[in-house]
């Protein structure tokens, strides 16, 4: 367990992955902003460690700590990406990992991923919001950048000529 910049949390090691992760040690409410972040830099191409923040903007997280922050198909926080904060969907409690939703704010990802969340929830295969079917998204919050390109992709065609 490594602390994190901020006291209320911590970068841990996630038990059955082995990956690294942010727990909380505190206790947060549904709605609650558990932490404001910025930008260490800006690019305008994701990659692993980036979050999508606009249609050609990808930041590196800061807090440094925040990169750390897995995907859930059912998750616990979302990062708002225009009040700049990550915003608790639900309670959660001391210990809990703190995951989102990576196609919220993720239109093409850099480094897709088979999912192991085990949620009911779960996608599979996590490449971004350009890469889900229809409806997938339904029930989560996402990113107005996410909702704009959604918004314009063309439906499938239903097979009339």
């Amino acid at each position: 367990m490594a602390p994190a910049e901020d006291p209320r949390f911590e970068r841990d090691a996630r038990d059955r992955l082995g990956q690294r992760c942010v727990r909380s040690l505190v206790a947060f409410a549904a709605g609650d902003v558990l932490v404001t972040f910025g930008a260490a830099a800006v690019h305008d191409r994701p990659s692993r460690m980036t979050l999508q923040v606009s249609q050609h903007q990808h930041i590196e997280l800061t807090p440094a700590f925040l990169a750390f922050t897995n995907h859930s198909c059912d998750p616990n926080a979302c990062f708002d990406v225009e009040r700049r904060a990550v915003v608790a969907l639900r309670p959660i409690a001391p210990g809990d990992e703190v995951t989102f939703f990576y196609p919220s704010t993720e239109w093409t990802m850099a480094s897709p991923f088979e999912c192991h969340c085990g949620s009911a929830r779960c996608l599979g295969q996590i490449a971004g919001a350009s890469q889900l079917p229809p409806g997938a998204l339904s029930g989560h919050s996402v990113a107005p950048h996410v909702a704009r390109q959604l918004a314009q992709r063309v439906p499938p065609s239903s097979g009339a000529r």
